[in-house]
């Protein structure tokens, strides 16, 4: 279902920390070991390639989603202040393997979307991206009008994923789709 080929975007270097080439991160990632644990990451700054860089130390900020890490031959403020905006990647044949009823968000891509109505399921879009600020938000566009709209992914909202079938069911509440 995943094509290996492709990216997923876990954290975003936000400004330096310190004078020694520490970054801060802001995590878009459920797995904290991915700006912890040492070894090999990718950078990508706007759409250019990725590149390989080591992450040598981290940690996680108290009562935060940020985390102050280190990289292999970042050591001045002036090295980390480059790095300002860059998206750490992982690659999606690299992913963790998940438990039964478990997902990675990058597999509801392209998923059909259906709505019960009158005891009948209808097809009324697809899912054509995410946005990941900590509030998992579907991005939809509805086949009616080629409109786009953000759906709240909860389970009151989205009670039904179903990955093998390749579709989701949605319980909008009253006039969400309108929006």
């Amino acid at each position: 279902m995943i094509n290996t080929n492709e990216w997923l975007t876990v954290g975003l270097v936000t400004s330096c920390h310190g004078i020694n080439g520490q970054v801060k991160v802001k995590s878009l990632s459920d797995f904290e070991e991915r700006f912890l644990k040492p070894g090999m990451r990718w950078l990508q700054k706007d759409n250019e390639p990725p590149s390989k860089i080591e992450l040598l130390t981290g940690f996680k900020q108290p009562g935060k989603e940020t985390f102050i890490v280190r990289f292999q031959g970042i050591n001045t403020r002036n090295h980390a202040e480059q790095l300002k905006k860059f998206k750490i990647l992982v690659k999606t044949n690299e992913l963790p393997k998940l438990k039964e009823q478990e997902f990675h968000l990058l597999e509801l891509i392209d998923l059909q979307v259906k709505t019960l109505e009158n005891n009948e399921l209808k097809v009324i879009g697809k899912v054509i991206n995410l946005e990941n600020e900590k509030n998992n938000l579907l991005v939809i566009e509805l086949f009616k009008n080629q409109k786009k709209v953000l759906i709240p992914f909860v389970q009151e909202i989205v009670p039904i994923v179903d990955i093998k079938n390749n579709f989701i069911i949605i319980n909008p509440p009253n006039g969400l789709l309108e929006l």
